[in-house]
């Protein structure tokens, strides 16, 4: 690196790590955002490090302990077949959590390209993409869902999917609005003047001023993203059994209430906590980067 690139890069560096800061500052001096950025680096931790946090198989069934409450032995107690709960939610957590993340990085991923296409392309194309936005956002979830198990069964990559598939039209729907905002932008227009082509004017001037808001927007997506995961998963159209889940373990839970209610606890305070944490945190992100959304919602 020369001495002027790296003379560059250094404030640049410096300005980023002191921006970073301050909204971190900003963050934590928000009750909701404190609250919401705990509950989801615990989330986050405990499913990176879920082989570390319990010696425990999550699917070794051991009949001779089954419906066992809590312990010191099994923090979460056991389910019908012995398993131990503490495991299953630590290693559902893994399941829900790569999913929810995934699946909404590919969504914003095949948004923002058709997005961009139909913001910036010409005007026939626009019609046509947003038809079949319309008339993909139209169909419900389940449906989908059940469409595609009849075709391929059930497994994780049909949750995924069908998450995908939802999650597109809206992104590129925002990313479109955005777009067509900024094609009339005097740095726009320079650019197209001075015969920037197509492919570098979407990438260098008209994308990175439209990528804040549909991040936070993609980041307030995740937990409804945890929430269909576990629903289709109680529903026996995502992951199948053995496989731990948050919603196969409410699947269990509602199955054997009446002989321990502690199961369906399992189940679902993991979901309520994810959700609370990245609604939380996407709020506060909201309106630390961007308070224009807060005024439009």
């Amino acid at each position: 690196m020369s001495d002027q690139a790296l003379t560059d890069f250094l404030p640049r560096r410096r300005e980023r790590l002191a921006a970073t800061k301050n909204a971190l500052k900003r963050i934590l001096r928000d009750p909701l955002g404190a609250i919401g950025l705990t509950l989801v680096v615990l989330a986050v931790l405990s499913a990176v490090f879920a082989g570390v946090l319990t010696n425990y198989d999550p699917n070794r069934i051991s009949p001779m302990v089954r419906f066992a409450p809590a312990s010191l032995q099994h923090l979460l107690g056991t389910d019908h077949l012995g398993r131990d709960l503490f495991a299953r939610v630590l290693f559902g957590g893994r399941i829900a959590l790569s999913v929810a993340v995934g699946a909404t990085a590919a969504s914003l991923i095949m948004g923002m390209v058709l997005g961009l296409i139909a913001g910036y392309g010409p005007r026939w194309l626009d019609n046509i993409l947003l038809l079949i936005f319309d008339g993909v956002k139209s169909f419900p979830t389940v449906m989908l869902a059940l469409t595609l198990v009849t075709l391929s069964g059930p497994s994780l990559l049909a949750v995924v999917f069908v998450v995908v598939l939802v999650s597109v039209p809206g992104y590129a729907r925002i990313i479109r609005t955005q777009t067509l905002v900024m094609r009339s932008a005097e740095h726009v227009i320079a650019a197209r003047s001075m015969g920037a082509s197509t492919g570098r004017i979407l990438r260098v001037h008209i994308l990175p001023n439209i990528i804040g808001p549909i991040l936070i927007v993609a980041s307030m997506d995740v937990p409804s993203v945890v929430a269909i995961e576990a629903g289709l998963s109680f529903l026996g159209l995502g992951v199948r059994p053995p496989t731990a889940s948050w919603g196969t373990i409410l699947n269990d839970g509602f199955s054997n209430i009446r002989d321990s209610y502690w199961i369906l606890i399992a189940g679902g305070l993991p979901i309520v906590l994810t959700t609370l944490g990245f609604t939380f945190l996407g709020e506060t992100l909201r309106d630390v980067f961007d308070p224009r959304l807060r005024e439009r919602s």
